[in-house]
């Protein structure tokens, strides 16, 4: 129904009831507007209430998108505190065994005579061999023999010891350049001697060295210099 039909309903409504004298056309203008904003009013407050309850299902029904918080930075797990000094463990090698110990090179330990190996490249058979006809010469107790062998860009320190106590391990500290731990090979019961190896580059081939035997708990048990070789 038009605003203009309702409102000529009510001058009609008006008119009968008051038949006598001029329409109260301004009054029933009034009333008209009153009932009309009412009308608007419940309305919109019918509509409200519509959005309300779309609104109130809407939340009840969406999953709600959750951010997770950000990880705690990863804390890395504790190094265990290395030892003051670590060497690898004394190997034991079978009598003339060639054993290969890089680069190429070989060593054998003799037990004939009373500090006897032999160290080359490639097949040390033959080495061996000649080696058995010729009796290592001996050291004094609690001191070492060394050597040096180039091979390509590197140079190997390697020689003998002779001690009441065997060490638990060797390191050897050139005059220049890093300290490097050794390698020590021994002949199966006690011998009272051994052999041991180690690898350097190039720049400490023409160096003076000092080489370290340890006991178990780190302490010396004896060390000795020797100097560069002498230059030709």
């Amino acid at each position: 129904m038009t605003h203009d039909k309702r409102l000529g309903e009510l001058l009609r409504d008006e008119a009968d009831a008051f038949p006598v004298g001029p329409a109260p056309v301004d009054d029933v203008l009034c009333r008209g507007r009153r009932r009309a904003r009412r009308r608007r009013t419940a309305a919109a407050a019918g509509a409200i209430t519509t959005v309300t309850a779309l609104l109130a299902f809407g939340a009840a029904h969406l999953t709600p998108t959750v951010t997770p918080a950000p990880a705690p930075p990863a804390t890395a797990p504790p190094h265990p505190t290395a030892p003051e000094k670590s060497w690898r463990p004394p190997r034991t090698v079978n009598p003339y065994e060639p054993v290969p110990i890089g680069h190429g090179l070989s060593t054998a330990l003799l037990p004939d005579g009373r500090q006897n190996f032999v160290v080359g490249a490639g097949d040390i058979g033959e080495s061996v061999e000649q080696a058995q006809k010729h009796l290592g010469d001996s050291i004094r107790p609690d001191s070492f023999s060394s050597g040096t062998y180039a091979v390509g860009d590197h140079v190997l320190f390697h020689g003998a010891f002779r001690t009441d106590i065997p060490p638990a391990g060797i390191d050897i500290a050139p005059d220049s350049g890093p300290r490097r731990t050794a390698t020590v090979l021994s002949l199966p019961g006690d011998p009272g001697w051994g052999t041991y190896y180690a690898f350097g580059d190039t720049s400490t081939a023409d160096t003076g060295f000092t080489v370290t035997a340890y006991a178990e708990d780190g302490g010396v048990l004896f060390e000795q210099r020797f100097d560069a070789p002498p230059r030709d």
